[in-house]
């Protein structure tokens, strides 16, 4: 390597932003440091394997698997146009990431392309939902071993969309959420992986969540989402991507169970109290359960 190599190289690793080269075989030949943070894998994990050998495994917001055939960084090596999209990649510990990447081609001194560089931005560490969190350590609203918000601070919450909903017609949901067969994970695997599959669960679904919605650890395995200003095609968008995030998700490390979540998901309504709001989301994540788990019951 020259000087100058080094000199970009050290340029590159002190970027916040994960930045990662490939050739025309789509083999990774550099991984930055940012690509470390945001992903977990190290550059010794990565470099010399091609990008689809199941490291990313770049999904859209429908599950959609983009390794393969609708890969944009294989697109870019075809045809040499500059891409950018919105995606989730699956983190070296399981959850989903929400990332935007940006794709360049990399051109030779004829100006063939010989390769190309995907620069990614961690789009679930917003400063909204960083200084969220710091809120809810300092008022104890912190559930610490997921992450989320506590079902104190769900509660507040619910109460003051509830109110705003009743004076000012402003529309919210609900998404109740519970992780299946999860007893049955702690019984075979033991806690610790159960204490795993419920950080990334909740990973998963902050991650995928708007950064104006509130996810919080309801108790046990269960799980709600205060959704803000939506409409029932919205609401049943975010639950499916809710829903289709975690299957899609799995935990790298040690045992590794099939991991799915049924979902209840509901609006609130004009003859509403926040007890029959909490129930009906309640009943319907019970019916998805009922017909069989791993799947979303919304309002007809």
């Amino acid at each position: 390597m020259t000087v100058n190599e080094n000199f970009y190289h050290t340029i590159l690793d002190n970027l916040y932003d994960g930045v990662y080269f490939v050739d025309r075989d789509r083999k990774i030949t550099y991984w930055n440091k940012g690509a470390e943070r945001i992903t977990g894998y190290s550059a010794g994990e990565v470099v010399g394997n091609r990008c689809f050998d199941n490291i990313l495994m770049h999904v859209d917001s429908r599950g959609t698997l983009l390794c393969q055939d609708l890969c944009p960084l294989a697109a870019t090596l075809r045809d040499g146009s500059e891409r950018t999209a919105d995606v989730y990649l699956q983190h070296k510990d399981g959850h989903r990431v929400s990332v935007n990447i940006r794709i360049n081609p990399l051109r030779d001194d004829r100006g063939e392309v010989v390769g190309a560089v995907e620069i990614f931005t961690d789009n679930s560490q917003k400063l909204s939902a960083i200084a969220r969190m710091e809120a809810f350590e300092k008022l104890a609203y912190f559930d610490p071993l997921t992450g989320t918000a506590n079902r104190r601070f769900a509660e507040i919450t619910l109460h003051a969309r509830y109110e705003e909903f009743k004076r000012y017609g402003w529309p919210f949901g609900l998404v109740f959420i519970d992780i299946d067969r999860f007893k049955c994970i702690n019984d075979e695997y033991g806690h610790p992986t159960g204490d795993g599959v419920l950080k990334m669960v909740a990973k998963t679904l902050m991650n995928s969540a708007r950064s104006f919605d509130v996810v919080a650890r309801w108790g046990g395995d269960e799980f709600i989402v205060v959704i803000t200003n939506v409409d029932r095609e919205q609401l049943v968008a975010i639950a499916n991507r809710f829903h289709t995030l975690v299957e899609q998700s799995s935990r790298a490390a040690g045992p590794v169970p099939q991991v799915t979540i049924s979902v209840g998901a509901t609006l609130c309504s004009s003859d509403d109290s926040e007890e029959t709001l909490l129930e009906r989301a309640d009943r319907f994540m019970y019916e998805s359960k009922n017909a069989g788990k791993n799947r979303v019951t919304a309002d007809a």
